[in-house]
């Protein structure tokens, strides 16, 4: 046995261990933010003001009308295991509090330079009260109103390397941002401000869950909204989903609740994906933010030191419950389910009835237009009937390599055995034994030979003498412009000047991530200025998509950057090209003439990548003929 100057085990400082605390409960500014906000909430604020500096890492302001404190609470509030929301373990089990475990204001004094001023409504002077690094000054009485003021500087400041591991101020900032937007949808009934360097991004006053929501995302989420209600025995539900068309490939725009606490929740958020089958396309994620009241007594908060994990006793049952709630809710709304290229799907062709008539489409042609001379006679556009793509972006005729590529796509198939020998001059254009015809009668062949039409006003139906191909004319469009834009990228193209600049609103979140991205986006082609908080002013746009929609463009280019992060700088010009190319393809559900549709399979298949589009999604399906003469054996 060793003697008691051999002990080398020996009880950590207050302050290193509130500092290995602080570790778990404070991960950057946007921690603090919660955990203070959720300290007014309990304190019973009816409005909660918050101010950041330098997105939180040089000064956190949380403001309360609370009830405030005493001297004594105000001194024993920074030790830690201090709280005034337990008092046994039985408390646990009845919790009706955001904060219990009385360890976040001694975490973040570990870590930080805090200041404290407090009064209670029935005390003349209010305190205040100085920790920095854990070391507590005396308390001073001095005048303040009623309610708490959290003032935390200078983050980490004694921890460097826990310093250098923050983000860049516009990520921090989205972070604080998104914990503000969760306990101001939780609480519509507290008002709620939040400023950034001294610069005002929300004023929500007390209104209902549907006013929160718009107030925080927009206008434009009102009409988005689907109210769900369920009430049982084991758990009450309410709230609101957004539309399925209005789905994102992006996540962000997700809020469960329970008893007003925000939590991540895989099996709940699983039930509500389920509601929509059918009506998302795969990868997109729907708005929620759904409040579910649950027996405190079932329902265990206590596992994770950031409380936004929970265990329920009657998870299975819960699942259930939500999962057709939110199926009711949506049966209000008809919503066509969406084809899905991706999936391995079986057509179930009808045949048609004996007797039906069949009306064939009215072809109009132009015998004066030669698709292969398009280059030779200056590039004037499409010339000679064809139709451009006018607002889609389109600035490039069909020229030869187009041809050559279409050409290589409808050849790959080897000789139809379907085909009469002679058929009038509807003869595949591209055979070798009509290379030396007459020009005057290609668009004849061409068009004759190329079933095409248009399917349910989303999808392209063509031929190859191989079978059938069913073109995403939303998808295609987007492969199409993508490359372009990055063809034009690297050919520094400039940017087209809007007439009238446009001025949109955008939430206090956006505008960081277009601040943070405005190098990539002015590479790109756009114009942005930001006249004042919540507003990016539109003065220019891409060359390719000049004549698309500022709004709609800015728009997908925001939810491609959104979740971008700290990427590097290529990857995020990658990522809002594909987002103007969203922006600006044509829509699902746009009739679209012949000459259009030409214009979009030819394109398509001039394309270094022509069967994907940015994302990886198939842009066409292919039907062989075999499988199709097998449908009718």
């Amino acid at each position: 046995m060793g003697t008691m100057t051999d002990t080398r085990i020996q009880r950590l400082p207050e302050h290193v261990a509130n500092q290995i605390a602080a570790g778990e409960v404070v991960q950057r500014p946007a921690s603090v933010v919660k955990e203070l906000m959720e300290n007014a909430l309990d304190a019973g604020a009816s409005l909660i003001e918050v101010e950041l500096k330098d997105a939180g890492r040089n000064r956190i302001v949380v403001e309360d009308n609370g009830m405030g404190m005493g001297s004594e609470d105000a001194a024993l509030c920074f030790e830690r295991h201090a709280t005034s929301k337990l008092r046994s373990a039985d408390d646990l089990l009845a919790l009706a509090t955001m904060g219990f475990r009385g360890e976040a204001l001694a975490s973040i004094a570990s870590i930080a330079r805090v200041e404290l001023r407090t009064r209670r409504a029935e005390d003349e002077l209010g305190v205040r009260l100085v920790v920095e690094g854990g070391a507590h000054q005396p308390v001073e009485a001095m005048p303040c109103s009623v309610g708490t003021r959290m003032v935390v500087k200078h983050l980490f400041f004694n921890v460097p390397a826990r310093r250098n591991f923050l983000k860049s101020d516009s990520v921090e900032l989205r972070h604080a941002i998104d914990e503000f937007q969760r306990i101001a949808l939780a609480h519509p009934e507290c008002a709620f401000r939040l400023s950034h360097n001294e610069g005002e991004l929300f004023d929500l006053p007390v209104g209902t869950l549907r006013q929160r929501l718009v107030r925080v995302f927009g206008a434009k989420y009102d009409e988005r909204l689907v109210p769900v209600e369920e009430r049982t025995d084991v758990v009450s539900l309410a709230g609101f989903v957004g539309k399925p068309e209005f789905a994102r490939r992006t996540r962000g725009e997700q809020f469960l609740f329970v008893n007003g606490r925000f939590i991540k929740h895989p099996a709940f958020h699983g039930a509500i994906m389920r509601a929509m089958d059918g009506l998302l396309t795969p990868g997109q994620f729907p708005l929620y933010a759904l409040f579910l009241e649950v027996d405190s007594a079932r329902v265990d908060v206590n596992i994770h030191p950031t409380k936004v994990e929970a265990k329920f006793q009657e998870q299975g049952s819960i699942v259930a419950i939500l999962q057709a709630a939110v199926k009711r809710a949506l049966g209000r709304f008809h919503v066509a389910p969406s084809l899905d290229f991706d999936a391995e799907t079986a057509f179930d062709i009808a045949p048609p009835k004996p007797g039906q008539e069949v009306e064939e489409p009215k072809i109009q042609l132009n015998p004066d237009y030669n698709p292969f001379n398009a280059e030779k006679e200056g590039g004037k556009g499409q010339s000679g009937g064809r139709a451009s793509l006018g607002s889609w972006g389109s600035k490039t005729a069909f020229s030869a390599s187009r041809a050559d590529a279409t050409r290589r796509f409808f050849e790959s198939s080897g000789p139809n055995e379907c085909q009469a020998e002679e058929v009038g001059p509807a003869r595949l254009i591209f055979s070798e034994s009509k290379a030396t015809q007459s020009v005057d009668k290609v668009p004849l062949e061409f068009d004759q030979q190329r079933p095409l039409f248009q399917l349910f006003g989303g999808w392209i139906v063509t031929a190859t003498r191989s079978g059938l191909v069913l073109v995403d004319q939303h998808r295609a469009h987007t492969r199409i412009l993508y490359e372009r834009l990055s063809s034009e990228l690297s050919m520094s193209s400039g940017s087209q000047q809007l007439l009238f600049p446009e001025d949109l609103a955008v939430g206090p979140s956006d505008v960081a991530v277009l601040k943070g991205a405005k190098a990539s986006l002015v590479g790109l082609g756009f114009d942005l200025t930001f006249p004042e908080e919540g507003v990016v002013r539109v003065s220019g746009l891409p060359q390719e998509a000049a004549e698309g929609s500022p709004s709609v463009l800015l728009d997908a280019v925001l939810e491609e950057l959104r979740d971008a992060g700290e990427v590097d700088v290529d990857l995020r010009q990658s990522r809002a090209i594909a987002g103007v190319a969203r922006g600006a393809a044509i829509p699902s559900g746009r009739t679209l003439t012949r000459a259009e549709m030409l214009d979009l399979v030819d394109g398509l298949f001039a394309c270094q990548e022509p069967d994907r589009d940015p994302w990886g999604r198939s842009t066409l399906a292919t039907f062989d003929k075999d499988a199709v003469e097998a449908r009718f054996r």
